[in-house]
């Protein structure tokens, strides 16, 4: 239950890290961004597997780059879920979504890496 929780808690760091470092991506407190962590959870774990899927004949051409927009679509997918909720996070635009899909990705990496060397199982 405690890793839980501390993977919660490093996306929402990551977020608000990632809404620092890229422009067009909005985060309007920690609270929020505890919230919109849980709605990007919901997207990659209900519908990213499906949109990767669908897409998987243009993956397997572009030799996986295009997984790239496909994080895209699901980081712009949950902007507009969390907008639909009154979330404070907001995505404006394709190429923050898919910088900012990069940029989450590595920040979530490198802090999740420095939380799990600390920890002893």
């Amino acid at each position: 239950m405690l890793n839980f929780f501390l993977t919660w808690i490093v996306a929402a760091v990551s977020l608000v890290i990632t809404a620092n470092i890229v422009p067009d991506i909005a985060v309007t407190s920690f609270p929020a961004a505890m919230l919109a962590a849980v709605v990007i959870g919901f997207v990659n774990a209900v519908v990213r597997p499906i949109i990767t899927l669908l897409t998987l004949p243009l993956s397997i051409l572009t030799l996986g780059l295009f997984l790239f927009v496909v994080n895209a679509i699901s980081l712009s997918l949950a902007s507009w879920l969390a907008g639909a909720f009154n979330i404070g996070f907001a995505v404006n635009g394709f190429w923050p979504a898919l910088f900012g899909s990069i940029v989450l990705s590595f920040v979530s990496g490198l802090i999740g890496r420095f939380v799990n060397a600390g920890s002893v199982e």
